[in-house]
């Protein structure tokens, strides 16, 4: 198959002759320029999109897609509403839930969680807390008296084993003689759970829910509804279709509208790291377009030559062209192989650790969507073949008369 002539000729310019080592020098640094531009994008772009994948799922692991929550005080008659709830269209699974805050003591150590009442049998249906249990089972929470699930770094840093006795203390106590006094109540540790997210961890206890109504004076009453919709990304319209069958005193929040502001921060983050590190594939851009410039001038008379025998101001351009898109191509393949090369690495073998407590994750989460690819890709082809522009149409003006003329 034979060649394009712009193409061929394009190839030979670059392969260049001995005089011209040179300008072979600064396109290989070109090539390298666009290649490391181009694995920075992917690498940054799939490790953002991997925290941001992660960071979704433990959310979502210990909390509902849709919660629904009375307008004011307690939801009392909350298995009419769960079976409403139930009903509704795209909603997989639904169950109650109490919660509220607490100060959990142990050995001399005392620190706040948020207590959250479930019901063992329909919370796994709802959110994904079964699958995070380390130690124990949900199931466990109603067996041989008042029990507690805790999370796996909380029990760490009080020293806590499954099996020990906690107390557990809520400020909405009763008032006596004495004044207010915060009622206590000793529940005895049945399991641990480890969501990944060290926030949770930390700060959250499981019982169940008769014994969080109980222990937080909530009588038959629920904090609201945890609703499992089919499709992740139609919780927000699930969300209006819940508040339409409910109607008014109702509202439900899906997890999205819950977590707004940290998906923001993360969207506006990756676009910011776009734009920094496509800066890389600008600069190397700047080389090709510098490369070519030098080209054009030593390959003036080969341009009028061309030129004299009937090249056309367009093929001239084309064959410029093609040569800074072979530079950019050669550059954007080397940079697509080694990018997916780092994030194989970083996927397989997660060397790189993370403190927790301060990214809410333990290591460095990794995950390549070809779109990914394919945008870094063209936006670099793209920069390279605006490069191309200025050197190409500098060479197509050249007059062939006074090109030959000094030679």
């Amino acid at each position: 198959m034979e060649l394009p002539l712009e193409l061929w000729v394009a190839l030979r310019y670059l392969r260049g002759r001995r005089r011209e080592r040179f300008i072979s020098l600064i396109t290989w640094i070109s090539v390298g320029g666009v290649a490391v531009g181009v694995t920075a994008l992917i690498v940054v772009l799939s490790v953002m999109t991997g925290f941001e994948r992660d960071l979704r799922d433990k959310i979502l692991g210990t909390n509902a897609h849709v919660v629904v929550y009375p307008m004011g005080g307690t939801l009392t008659d909350y298995r009419r509403v769960t079976r409403k709830v139930r009903a509704v269209e795209g909603v997989v699974a639904a169950t109650p839930f109490v919660s509220g805050q607490v100060m959990l003591v142990y050995g001399g150590n005392v620190t706040a969680a948020l207590l959250r009442g479930v019901d063992p049998e329909t919370a796994g249906d709802a959110t994904d807390l079964s699958r995070f249990l380390v130690e124990g089972s949900l199931s466990d929470l109603t067996r041989d008296g008042p029990g507690v699930i805790l999370g796996r770094e909380l029990a760490r840093n009080l020293g806590i084993l499954v099996g020990d006795t906690v107390q557990l203390v809520s400020p909405a106590g009763g008032l006596t003689p004495l004044g207010l006094v915060p009622r206590i109540r000793a529940f005895r540790v049945k399991g641990l759970f480890a969501s990944g997210m060290y926030e949770y961890d930390t700060g959250i206890v499981v019982t169940s829910l008769a014994e969080a109504q109980d222990f937080l004076r909530l009588g038959d009453g629920v904090s609201g509804i945890e609703v499992r919709v089919a499709d992740l990304y139609d919780a927000r319209r699930a969300a209006r279709r819940i508040e339409s069958v409910l109607g008014a005193g109702y509202w439900a929040r899906d997890w999205m509208e819950m977590n707004r502001n940290l998906f923001s921060a993360l969207k506006l983050e990756k676009t910011a790291m776009f734009i920094i590190l496509a800066l890389i594939v600008v600069v190397a851009a700047f080389n090709i377009a510098a490369t070519l410039i030098m080209v054009v001038l030593e390959k003036s008379r080969e341009i009028g030559v061309l030129k004299s025998m009937g090249a056309t101001a367009r093929t001239i351009r084309r064959i410029f062209v093609a040569e800074g898109m072979v530079i950019g191509g050669l550059g954007t393949a080397m940079g697509l192989i080694g990018g997916w090369g780092l994030c194989s690495l970083l996927e397989r073998y997660r060397f790189i650790r993370l403190p927790s407590d301060v990214y809410y994750i333990d290591t460095l989460p990794v995950v390549m969507e070809p779109e990914v690819f394919l945008i870094v890709a063209g936006c670099a082809l793209a920069l390279c073949f605006l490069a191309t522009l200025y050197p190409s149409w500098q060479a197509a003006r050249m007059d062939p008369v006074e090109i030959l003329r000094y030679e």
